[in-house]
């Protein structure tokens, strides 16, 4: 859904399912040696569950819910990737968000393959009592499809570590005498939770924002000192990343959630507009600031533009208006494939979000580790741990995207290449190149394919 303003174009295909198969094939283009049979093994998810049960309601009625659980890639270990609840979960964006985990892992080197679940409902109209009902029951339709070993799920949209908490104890009940905590990450601290965890997809997102400016890329803007950053979403992750990218010295200048946004020049406290939100539910109507839409902040002049909230926010009917020097991609897939070719002809570059938001299944498997050895790491630690991880991942897309520039690396399929894709790709395809091409090393030398 777009966040408003000048719609997409109506020939453009903003499916999960399409955006995604996009983005491969683009990728695709640029590896050598890669067979078709494994291209469609790679394409397809390993493991796909669909339950279905009832819940007694607090009125008494009882409705029956659907929820999904997919493993798209387990070739570097157990699946990885969060559950969500929204009216809108479906199998196909469940399968393109369990892909996109497959890539995210690969390419910031987890021991994970991709996985993602979700359960259809509106949480803004159920009762602790029932998302508790709900989320034990779906866990014990899913005790043998998730384990330490196998898939393991963390929050993800309107789930919580109070979520990951009823998981962990409702699998933990179905499988005694044995060390369950890293059945679940994002797990509450005092459940065996890392410290920084909450923090990590916003923080992961500035380490990645100033590894990528310190290589020189964008000129006279080599810093987040000094930076002039409007945040779409001001949720979790675009909240902390306000916080972050203001202790690195930038000026906040617009933030929005889904109620609309506040703009202001001068630079705004992210603790104060942190406090306000919560007293009143939104950051519009923020003393002293102008209030904006979610379509006209991402048209805002600014050095850098944080997309932390919904899909497609920028499109092929808006691509053109973005003026920013940098997009940086904290949620999944804000920005379609055709958007992609607008800004990257307009010398916009863009932070992928298999780069930018990869904090948040790092420290997960920080997570996942302290839990194995029955261990707890403090915050320096964890956040010292993501910055070298976040900036290993950067140079290795900025190193790779340089061989495309200098001519080191051309691609295999020359004029062949499709609508959208070109002879120097840009970043987001850079990065499927390299994932793609670990999780394909990986599947032959274990003998999966053929």
């Amino acid at each position: 859904m777009s966040a408003g303003g000048v719609p997409p174009d109506q020939t453009e295909d903003l499916s999960p399912v399409s955006i995604s198969e996009q983005q491969f094939e683009r990728a695709l283009c640029h590896i050598r040696g890669i067979k078709r049979g494994l291209i469609d093994f790679l394409r397809k998810p390993k493991h796909i569950t669909l339950v279905n049960f009832p819940i007694e309601l607090d009125d008494g009625s009882v409705e029956s819910f659907q929820g999904y659980r997919v493993v798209h890639n387990r070739v570097f270990g157990p699946g990885k990737g969060g559950i969500r609840y929204h009216p809108d979960v479906s199998m196909d964006e469940v399968t393109f968000l369990a892909k996109l985990m497959t890539w995210k892992c690969a390419l910031v080197n987890l021991p994970f393959g991709g996985a993602k679940g979700g359960v259809v409902c509106d949480p803004k109209k159920l009762s602790e009592k029932e998302l508790r009902r709900i989320t034990r029951r779906f866990t014990s339709e899913l005790y043998d499809v998730i384990g330490p070993h196998k898939d393991i799920p963390a929050p993800d949209l309107y789930t919580s570590e109070q979520t990951m908490a009823w998981i962990f104890d409702t699998y933990d009940v179905l499988h005694p005498g044995f060390n369950n905590r890293p059945v679940v990450t994002g797990k509450p601290v005092e459940m065996g939770g890392s410290y920084g965890r909450s923090e990590a997809t916003g923080t992961g997102c500035m380490f990645a924002t100033r590894r990528f400016l310190s290589r020189g890329r964008i000129a006279e803007l080599q810093e987040i000192a000094g930076a002039r950053v409007a945040i779409q979403g001001f949720g979790e992750v675009g909240s902390v990343a306000g916080r972050a990218f203001s202790r690195e010295g930038a000026r906040i200048i617009a933030v929005s959630d889904s109620q609309g946004g506040i703009h202001s020049e001068q630079g705004l406290d992210i603790d104060a507009v942190a406090a306000f939100k919560a007293e009143h539910g939104t950051v519009v109507g923020m003393p002293d600031t102008l209030t904006i839409t979610n379509a006209e902040l991402l048209e805002l002049e600014c050095d850098i533009l944080v997309l932390a909230a919904m899909e497609n926010q920028i499109h092929g009917g808006n691509a053109g208006n973005i003026r920013t020097r940098l997009v940086v991609e904290g949620a999944n897939g804000p920005t379609t494939p055709r958007a992609d070719n607008i800004l990257l002809e307009r010398g916009i570059p863009v932070l992928p979000d298999i780069l930018a938001n990869a904090g948040g299944v790092t420290v997960s498997y920080y997570e996942w580790l302290q839990n194995q050895a029955n261990e707890q790491w403090d915050y320096e630690q964890v956040m010292d741990r993501l910055r070298v991880r976040m900036y290993k991942a950067v140079d290795a897309v900025f190193d790779r995207w340089q061989s495309f520039v200098v001519g080191e690396e051309e691609s295999p399929a020359g004029s062949g290449l499709p609508a959208g894709a070109r002879e120097i790709p840009d970043y987001r395809t850079v990065a499927l190149i390299i994932a793609i091409e670990r999780v394909t090393r990986a599947t032959l030398m274990r003998g999966i394919w053929p």
